[in-house]
């Protein structure tokens, strides 16, 4: 069974950094592993994703200032995320897509403030 464990949330001043980190087991191979972002009455969004090839891309919003990476070893995913924003306070959840599966962790809080 997949399971994914989100961690690195917190309160940070605007311009600030955090890095968030997902724990992923019980997996074989990468899939696509994504960060997806939901503000209070706001969808969920996808902030970053990388392919099992490393492929990356990034929502227009966050581009330049968050990095996804991923280290093999450690099956865990990270999310660094530079010159945060007042608008980048959201509830964090990593997801991961394979063979047409889908699995989402139970979320981090990000809150920037002012």
């Amino acid at each position: 069974q997949v399971q994914l464990v989100e961690s690195g949330g917190g309160l940070v001043q605007a311009g600030g950094s955090l890095r968030l980190s997902c724990a992923a087991s019980g997996i074989i191979g990468w899939g696509t592993m994504g960060w997806y972002r939901q503000a209070p009455g706001k969808q969920r969004e996808l902030v970053a994703a990388i392919t099992s090839a490393g492929s990356t891309n990034y929502a227009d919003s966050v581009k330049g200032r968050f990095t996804i990476s991923r280290d093999n070893a450690k099956n865990t995913v990270h999310l660094q995320m530079n010159s945060l924003k007042p608008e980048d306070t959201a509830q964090y959840f990593c997801n991961r897509r394979s063979d047409g599966l889908e699995s989402w962790g139970k979320g981090t809080l990000v809150t920037v403030s002012s």
